[in-house]
């Protein structure tokens, strides 16, 4: 990948804890089904799978709301299940339903067929991050990302998402042994997947824990943070001449924060469960903060939306230094009005920018 002077670096910069003249912005799901054009991309597509293992169709839906917003980052579009995909469980979108597997991990048999996958199934995802970078031509950063193992786990024994996680809770408390082995067959995976995509031009990456909440204290530590810390340690963390910054995100885990800031990630993503100004005291200059508007508010009016802007960035606090990433506290709804993505994008360039000014000048 050569590389390119990126004009924007605002996002790496705060993540770096590095001086910054705004507050940069980004959306989970950004790329997705409230955009018209996103959906008139499926379309031709003819199905999600037929989207994401394009890698002209994917770069087509990453660009697609950079050209509609002034974001600071691109994220690959992609699926975290296609890990699991490609070790042989089937993955598979029904129109109007989530993810399902044909082949879930149910008993000690399939644990023991479960491998590190040939990351030569997963190219395709990796010649994505490769023509999106080329695309973007250093306008900004590019995110790569991967589930947890954790959370990739509960989809891998589920068959799908679940309401109660049933199954792989029978297995965690019925034989841990084989859930340890599930997770550090993902963690092994889920690094060098994500190393695949840094060294195919992934200029910072994420992992979603989406569902680490779900597990209670003591076991959360147990069979989600230690399988993260785990991928994290064997990340490659310089390319192309500067640090790739590492964000962790984990629904639901605002009461393990200082925990999961002690992972050796670079930035904690956080919901909107959580009190910035709080999680600012507590992790001190140890990480990046990135969060934590909830989704729901975009459905709101343009003054409420530019109000909660505020008050997310308010309670973050003085931001000249960098350290935070305006970001929602987790994916946008597909029914969200794109105007409202608009009034939120301009609300925090102009109110961040005029807040740095403000306090500048106090100090």
């Amino acid at each position: 990948m050569p590389s390119v002077a990126l004009k924007n670096d605002v996002f790496l910069r705060a993540l770096n804890r590095d001086p910054v003249p705004y507050t940069p912005v980004w959306l989970m799901r950004q790329a997705g089904r409230y955009l018209p054009e996103y959906n008139a991309t499926r379309s031709r597509a003819g199905s999600f799978m037929g989207l994401a293992t394009s890698p002209d169709y994917a770069c087509e839906v990453t660009l697609q709301p950079l050209q509609r917003y002034d974001l600071d980052a691109a994220i690959l579009f992609s699926d975290i299940l296609t890990v699991p995909d490609a070790m042989g469980l089937g993955l598979s979108f029904a129109q109007g339903e989530g993810p399902r597997f044909a082949h879930p991990i149910r008993h000690e048999d399939d644990v023991n067929k479960l491998a590190v996958p040939d990351l030569n199934k997963l190219k395709y995802v990796f010649d994505a991050v490769s023509t999106i970078r080329q695309n973007l031509n250093g306008s900004v950063p590019l995110i790569g990302f991967a589930g947890s193992p954790f959370t990739l786990a509960c989809y891998m024994v589920e068959g799908k998402g679940s309401d109660d996680y049933q199954l792989i809770k029978t297995m965690l408390y019925s034989r841990p042994d084989l859930l340890h082995r599930i997770l550090q067959i993902n963690a092994e995976t889920t690094a060098v997947y994500l190393n695949a995509q840094i060294n195919a031009g992934a200029q910072a990456v994420m992992i979603f824990d989406s569902w680490g909440g779900v597990l209670a204290d003591g076991l959360f530590q147990q069979f989600s943070l230690a399988y993260t810390r785990l991928v994290i340690d064997l990340l490659v963390r310089e390319r192309e001449g500067r640090k790739v910054p590492v964000i962790v995100f984990t629904k639901g885990g605002g009461q393990w924060l200082s925990q999961i800031t002690d992972s050796g990630c670079d930035a904690v993503g956080l919901d909107w469960t959580v009190n910035l100004a709080a999680a600012r005291r507590l992790v001190g200059d140890r990480v990046a903060l990135q969060g934590n508007l909830d989704p729901m508010t975009l459905f709101g009016s343009e003054t409420a939306i530019r109000s909660e802007v505020r008050r997310v960035i308010d309670s973050f606090g003085a931001t000249s230094a960098g350290g935070h990433v305006f970001n929602l506290g987790h994916g946008i709804s597909q029914y969200t009005p794109p105007e409202a993505v608009t009034w939120l994008v301009d609300e925090v360039h102009r109110y961040s920018a005029d807040f740095h000014v403000s306090t500048a000048k106090k100090t």
